[in-house]
C-alpha cells in the first residue's frame, strides 16, 4: 500500500514537499516514480528513483531543477521536494512502485508500475 500526503495549495513560485509512505511491500527492492494528472490530461510521469544503493534519479524536462525525488529505506518513504511551483503544476501527484527490470530507465511508463497510491491534490495559484 501507498499513501501520498503534504498536497494543498501553494501560490506560484512556493514550495510543497509531497511524502509517500509505503507498506506491505519490500520497498527498499522497489523502484519509485511520482506522476501527476491534471483534469482532462493524461497520466504524466514527474520523476523516478531506482531502488539500488546508487538511487539514481530522473526528471521529466518540465521539472528538471525544480523537483527533487529521494527515498529512505530506513522508514519506507520517497518524496517529492517541488519548488518554484508554477500554476501548470497543478494537477493531482501519484507515488507508485515498481521492478526496476520492469520499468527500465528513466521508468516514464505508467503501466509497468505495479502499486499506485491514491493521490494527492497540488494547487498553484497565480
Amino acid at each position: 500500500q501507498l499513501v501520498e500526503s503534504g498536497g494543498g495549495l501553494v501560490q506560484a513560485g512556493g514550495s510543497l514537499r509531497l511524502s509517500c509512505a509505503a507498506s506491505g511491500l519490500n520497498f527498499e527492492r522497489f523502484a519509485m516514480g511520482w506522476f501527476r494528472q491534471a483534469p482532462g490530461k493524461e497520466r504524466e510521469w514527474v520523476a523516478s528513483i531506482s531502488w539500488n544503493i546508487a538511487s539514481t534519479t530522473y526528471y521529466s524536462p518540465s521539472v528538471e531543477g525544480r523537483f527533487t525525488i529521494s527515498r529512505d529505506n530506513a522508514n519506507n518513504r520517497a518524496y517529492l521536494e517541488m519548488n518554484s511551483l508554477r500554476p501548470e503544476d497543478t494537477a493531482v501527484y501519484y507515488c507508485a512502485a515498481g521492478d526496476q527490470w520492469k520499468l527500465g530507465r528513466p521508468g516514464e511508463h505508467p503501466v509497468k508500475y505495479s502499486y499506485w497510491g491514491q493521490g494527492t491534490q497540488v494547487t498553484v495559484s497565480s
